[in-house]
Order: C-alpha cells, then structure tokens, then sequence
C-alpha cells in the first residue's frame, strides 16, 4: 500500500481486499487489540442503525394525531412516511460512490450527523413544512448508516463467522421497523407526539460523540469519479417507483398526480439507468455497479429478499388496519399486539447466524419459508370476528419464518462478491428494500380497498367488508409466498466462483 492511501496512524489499518476475501479468517482477528476495535466499531455502527432505521416506521401510528395537532389534511400527513422513503429511494444508490471514495469515520459522521440535525429540526418543528424536511434530512442520514455497517462487516468480519454478525444486522433490518409503530403508539398514549423525537435525540447524539471519539478509518478508499447523469437517473428511477408504489397503495388527493404517471416515469428512468451503468462499468465509472448480478447466489438471494420485505411491510400496514378497523382494538393495543413478534425476530437472530456459520443458508431458508407461507395461509382465514388471539398467534409464526430468512440471505447474497463490489452490493440491497417495501404496501392496501369498497357497492365500508378486502390482500400475499419457497433451494453457500471474474481488486 502507498503511503498516499494508508490510513493514518491511530486508526485500524486496511485489509488488503484480495487478503481478506480468500483467506479464511481475517488477518486482524490474530490481533486482540485490533480484534476489540472491531467488535467497538461494529457494535457503534448496530445501535446506530438500530436508531436511524426505527424511524422509517415510528410515523406510521402517529398520522391521526398529528392531523389534529397540526390541522393537516391525511394525504398531507402521510408525506411524512412517504418523503422518508422518497429520500431513502434516491440517496441509497448514491453510497456505492460514498463508500468507495470516503472513509469510514467521515462517512459515519455525516450519517449521524444529518439524523441527528433532522431529529432536532424534526422535534422542535413549529408546523408541518418545517416537520417534513426534518424528516427528509433524517432519511438522508438512515439512507447512508445501513450500507455503510454492511460494507463495513464484510471488510471486517471473518467468513467463518460472518453469519452470526449479520444475524445482529437483520436485528436491525427487521426488528427496528417492526417494533416501531409499537413504540410510537406506547409514547403517544402518555407524552406529545415532539418526544418520538426529543427520546431519539440523545442516543443519536450520543452516537455521533462516540463515532467522533473512537471510530477509525477501517476501509480504504480510491478514486471513484462521479456520474451527474447517473445520479439524476438514479432520483427519477427509484424516486418515481417508491413515489408511484406508494401512490397506489394510498388514497391520492383530487387533483393529485395519479399513481402510475410516476411508476412510469420510474420505470422508464430505470431502464435508461441499468443501461447507463452497464456501459460505465466498462471503464469502472458505474454509479452502482450492477456486475454484482452475475453472481448466482447474489441474484437469487435478492430476488428472494425482495418477496420477504413485501411480506414484512406488506403485514405491517394491513394487521394494523384489521385489529383497528374491523376488530376495534385501540392504538397501543395493536402495538403491544405486534410486539412479540418482533421481539421474537430479535432474539433468534443472533441464533440462526450461529446455525448459518455452521450449516449453511438452505437449513434455514426452506423451512423458514415454509412457515412465512403458512401464516399467510393462516391468515386468509380471518373474518370480522377471529379472536385477537389467533392475529397473534399468526404474526407470531410469521416473525419466526422471517427470523430464518432474512440473515442467511444477506450473508449468502453479499458474501458471493468480491471485496471491491461490496459498497454496491449493500446499495443494491438497500435499494430493494426499500421497493419492496413500497410495493409490499401497495399491492396490499390496494387489493384490499377495491375489494372493500367492490363488497360495500360503493358506500363507506362496514367492518365486514374492510374484513373481506384484507383477506383478499392476504391471498395475493398468499400466493406470492409460494415462490419463495421454490427459490429458497437456489441459495447455496457462497463460494469464490460466485463473484464476477473480471472485477478489479481494489487500490493497493
């Protein structure tokens, strides 16, 4: 290495990337100290995303009492929750850029920096305008800290024991947006809607303090040069989508752009964009390589990933709706409700690494596929009179097989790269996440309010037929799972034959 692009002397130094992709463990696990800078690095970076992401869904129960406070209109309100995704859709497939070209620290910094600036703005926010930019400067940051500590494991973390770490990374994935709306409707039922807010706002700060003090430069940047062009394709293609997906999946106000014009333009943005980037990667100039595809198991895995995170958003907005509206369960009920289930996801986590490390991804994701497809199954039975028992009895088995899911499929998916393509791996896997999500809540909130309003003939409709229009949406999910459950046999251990041949080791 040049001394140009060493790291300076009182941070971690870098791991040759070829070193550390073929060797079987890393070369600073040898190394107590530098193996305990790790472990403070990787565990700053967890709680830290663990905050950021939380927020993505901390909104979702608080619109009603926002409308009344604020005096805004619902479609006013739900930008709140859509401008966060918005901005997550747009920045994400910026940081294969960032991570290439910044440190780490630097990178760390300006993520918790703009959530924490986004929280405060967010907290002290004297009206609706200044309330949504808050927002959009928190999306910005949470857009950068979950590529940023996946990249940042992979360079760090074994092979060996990979598995396990990324176990506590689907903590945060999974388990943060989960437990959110739970968290919001607790804080709602005895404080203001401004303390979601002022009670993140410490851990973010504290954060960014301890971020400052003792994260170091563990990744080594080069010169990566950045396409205008692409970023502005990449905002219209992910921005459209998101915005279009969320669209119809929500009520639009007259007069308001209607929901495919965006879907198109996003669509036809995207293509432009993959054709753009293909041709950049050529000259290794890509915004977002998209060689990450020509690894098998990097493919198969997303594909499967994005049929876990429309299950997860896609439940997420309708069990809400069903304890509510046709069960007639309070706010804080359904969040205590949903709560186990995410608690759960939590717990075996850590667990199915170990069981990743050891035998692999098909030993989880095959049976945890089986089990997500029969809570979906399960839950196509609920009437306007099931027992609240049995909704969790059901999210319960659904948190389970997505608690198998969701770890093996970023350790196989990610790990089948080389070290170069890491930053635009945990881009591309941010990226459908978020689309996943979008088109997860899209698809369900939109099968169920046609069918709902199809049973009422027109009129507002009673319990019994929301209670009908979420069973028809639970079917579509239904089905959908059942081909997650032929794919997960086509996720194997990642291997070295995996990773594109011709990609270019990093900078030495």
């Amino acid at each position: 290495m040049t001394d140009r692009l060493a790291p300076p002397t009182d941070s971690v130094p870098a791991v040759s990337p070829s070193t550390q992709h073929d060797a079987p463990a890393s070369p600073w696990a040898e190394d107590p100290a530098l193996a305990g800078r790790n472990r403070l690095v990787i565990s700053l970076l967890l709680v830290s995303a663990f905050v950021v992401i939380l927020n993505e869904t901390i909104m979702s129960v608080a619109l009603p009492v926002l409308m009344k406070d604020l005096d805004i209109a619902a479609e006013a309100a739900q930008w709140l929750t859509t401008a966060f995704m918005l901005t997550m859709a747009v920045v994400i497939p910026i940081t294969g850029f960032l991570l290439q070209r910044f440190n780490t620290r630097p990178v760390f910094l300006a993520a918790m920096a703009l959530f924490s600036a986004g929280t405060f703005i967010s907290a002290m926010a004297p009206g609706f305008e200044v309330l949504l930019a808050g927002r959009v400067i928190q999306a910005s940051g949470t857009a950068i800290m979950m590529p940023l500590l996946m990249t940042t494991v992979l360079n760090l973390v074994p092979p060996a024991t990979r598995g396990r770490t990324m176990g506590n990374i689907s903590i945060v994935i999974s388990v943060a947006p989960a437990i959110g709306p739970t968290i919001s409707g607790l804080i709602l039922s005895v404080l203001d809607w401004r303390w979601m807010f002022w009670i993140v706002l410490p851990i973010a700060v504290g954060s960014l303090v301890l971020g400052f003090l003792k994260i170091p430069n563990v990744t080594e940047p080069r010169k990566a040069p950045l396409d205008v062009l692409s970023v502005i394709l990449s905002a219209f293609a992910f921005g459209g989508l998101v915005y279009g997906l969320s669209s119809l999946g929500g009520e639009s106000a007259e007069g308001a752009v209607p929901g495919w014009l965006p879907l198109v333009v996003g669509i036809v943005a995207l293509a432009v964009f993959i054709l753009r980037q293909v041709s950049l990667a050529r000259r290794e100039k890509a915004l977002l390589d998209l060689r990450v595809f020509r690894s098998g198991t990097f493919s198969v895995a997303i594909a499967m990933l994005a049929i876990s995170m429309m299950a997860l958003f896609g439940t997420l907005i309708i069990l809400p709706i069903y304890t509510q509206s046709v069960l007639g369960l309070s706010t804080l009920s359904t969040g205590l409700l949903l709560l186990p289930g995410g608690l759960l996801m939590g717990i075996l986590a850590p667990f199915v690494g170990r069981i990743y490390d050891r035998f692999g991804p098909r030993v989880l994701l095959i049976p945890g596929s089986i089990i997500v497809s029969a809570a979906f199954w399960g839950m196509t039975l609920f009437t306007a009179t099931t027992a609240w028992g049995w909704v969790l009895a059901a999210h319960i088995t659904m948190s389970l097989g997505l608690a198998l899911l969701f770890t093996p499929l970023f350790t196989a998916g990610l790990a089948s790269l080389t070290p170069k393509l890491y930053s635009h791996g945990s881009a591309v896997v941010g990226t459908v996440q978020q689309l996943a999500g979008a088109a997860g809540t899209a698809l369900f909130v939109s099968v169920m309010s046609a069918r709902a309003i199809a049973l009422s003939g027109g009129n507002a409709p009673s319990a019994v037929d929301t209670a009908g229009g979420i069973h028809a949406a639970i079917m579509y999910g239904a089905f959908i799972s059942l081909a997650a459950i032929v794919i997960s046999f086509f996720v194997r251990a990642p291997a070295q034959s995996d990773a594109p041949h011709d990609a270019v080791p990093a900078a030495h």
